[in-house]
């Protein structure tokens, strides 16, 4: 590793600024799993209507199939 102060200098520029960018890219994907967790949770959301309207109700399990 070097000792000459602007050679120094230019490696903390440099690591700076891939800090920052790499800031931003967390940053993004922070958002876009947000984005995709609401889009998640929307279509569990539709899908469950989706059987609960198909079956006339919401199976729990402990309710005897009809031909019982």
């Amino acid at each position: 590793m070097t000792t000459d102060p602007t050679a120094l200098q230019e490696r903390i520029a440099h690591l700076e600024h891939q800090a920052e960018e790499l800031s931003q890219v967390v940053w993004d994907q922070a958002s876009r799993i947000d984005a995709l967790e609401r889009r998640l949770a929307m279509l569990m959301e539709r899908e469950a209507t989706r059987a609960a309207d198909e079956e006339g109700g919401v199976y729990l399990g402990e309710e005897r199939p009809p031909h019982w």
